[in-house]
């Protein structure tokens, strides 16, 4: 079954920063490109942190409080994480100005993946990379949610070729599906009791879908099946299957 990855809906042409570039010049690269962040690059076009305007505007909010509060009588500024707010506040270049490690994708990763990540992490861009973790392109939120534009009729023609008649092998007349608004609809009867969730569940990971709305009966109750399998078994295929340990 197709699933979009993270290079189909990338941008490739990226607007980056060196740990050396003067934080002005990182400043005019965001308002001139009007972009919220960037990524940062050593000589090997390997990522090694991202700046975002959150980064810049913890240097301005400080500003006039550096100027009057003697840096030695700063408590934030023994922590860690003090220190790391203290040398945004002093930053004179994108290698103090950034954050690091940053948090990465690859570009052959499902956009399912890049979304889990960006809510696990709580950002807003993942610079995208190679197999050797050098820059290829950037994907923003607003790039992951492309997917939910997706034509109703496209994602009905994947519902039926790639999970129904492909990946299940059932004749498409077996089931009615309808989409409206990214929201599946299925009716119908599969062969065997087991597949209805499969089938459900594979539904729900197509690209675009909102929803599923599973009508679906079956032919062949195979639990009944399975559980006498299971009966037949003597104790040491027991063990093997590894009941009762």
């Amino acid at each position: 079954m197709k699933h979009d990855k993270v290079g189909t809906v990338m941008t490739s042409e990226v607007v980056r920063a060196v740990d050396t570039t003067p934080f002005k010049e990182v400043a005019r690269l965001l308002a001139q490109h009007r972009i919220s962040g960037l990524p940062v690059v050593d000589d090997d076009d390997k990522v090694i942190g991202v700046i975002s305007e959150t980064d810049l505007m913890a240097h301005r909010s400080k500003a006039g409080e550096v100027a009057v509060t003697p840096r030695r009588f700063r408590w934030s500024s023994i922590t860690g994480r003090g220190h790391t707010q203290e040398t945004k506040v002093h930053a004179r270049d994108a290698g103090e100005l950034m954050t690091h490690p940053a948090i990465t994708v690859h570009a052959d990763q499902s956009i399912a993946e890049a979304a889990r990540t960006m809510c696990g992490d709580r950002v807003e861009r993942l610079p995208v990379v190679d197999e050797e973790d050098r820059l290829v392109g950037i994907v923003t939120r607003r790039d992951l949610l492309e997917v939910f534009l997706r034509p109703d009729a496209e994602i009905r023609r994947e519902v039926i070729d790639e999970v129904l008649v492909r990946s299940l092998g059932q004749p498409p007349e077996a089931v009615r599906v309808d989409v409206k608004d990214g929201v599946v609809t299925v009716v119908g009867q599969l062969e065997r009791r087991s597949e209805v969730p499969v089938a459900l569940r594979m539904v729900g990971q197509v690209d675009g879908v909102i929803s599923v709305d599973g009508q679906l009966g079956y032919r062949f109750d195979d639990s009944d099946a399975e559980r006498s399998a299971r009966g037949t078994l003597g104790p040491t295929d027991d063990r093997i299957r590894g009941v009762g340990r």
